[in-house]
């Protein structure tokens, strides 16, 4: 059983310009007290030929994490422009957001990035050599990709997949026990992520 159930992300300033920092409110439940610090990371995907593109913005750690419910804000710096393929810099690409306990993932939400122009004439016309600085960032906070594991939390437990979160609102994340219920629901196999999308 998971120690750590996440209750609720709000993504912050969305959307905001391509150079703006990244921000979060989560909050999450301890069902007892952790011993060790939870490892909050994100992730931004330059390309989606390599990982080598990949970008850790931050990682924070939180704990040692008591009994009950927390809340936490959670700022990272916008991604190094020179590290982003220029094909790749203008439309959509994603970020992942990931928590771990001991150096184990529990769970992962992953949220497409549509990067554009708000000028016009910039549209219909894209300079050869992206204008960071005239790119808006949208994050698709209402269609999050969410995978999570159930890890060894004592070191004696085998790994295996929990059933998936959902969206509840336009900038949220939450647990649900309705989820199998759910008319729009994927089946979801060990260790893969699904797109999920509840009606409204």
């Amino acid at each position: 059983m998971a120690k750590v159930h996440l209750i609720n992300v709000v993504v912050m300033d969305n959307p905001a310009p391509f150079d703006s920092p990244f921000q979060f409110e989560i909050t999450f439940e301890c069902l007892e007290d952790l011993k060790e610090d939870l490892e909050w990371k994100l992730i931004y995907v330059g390309s989606a030929d390599s990982e080598d593109y990949d970008q850790i913005l931050d990682c924070v750690y939180v704990g040692p994490v008591p009994e009950g419910r927390h809340m936490f804000f959670f700022q990272a710096d916008p991604p190094d422009p020179s590290k982003i393929p220029v094909q790749d810099a203008v439309g959509v690409t994603v970020i992942l957001l990931s928590c771990s306990y001991r150096n184990k993932e529990f769970i992962r939400i992953g949220y497409y990035i549509n990067n554009e122009y708000t000028e016009e004439e910039l549209k219909e016309n894209p300079p050869p050599q992206p204008q960071f600085e005239k790119l808006q960032r949208n994050i698709l906070a209402t269609y999050p990709r969410v995978t999570r594991f159930k890890i060894d939390w004592n070191e004696n437990e085998e790994n295996e997949h929990e059933e998936p979160e959902t969206m509840n609102n336009e900038n949220s994340i939450t647990e649900t026990s309705l989820i199998e219920n759910s008319p729009t629901m994927p089946e979801v196999s060990e260790n893969v992520t699904e797109d999920i999308q509840m009606e409204n």
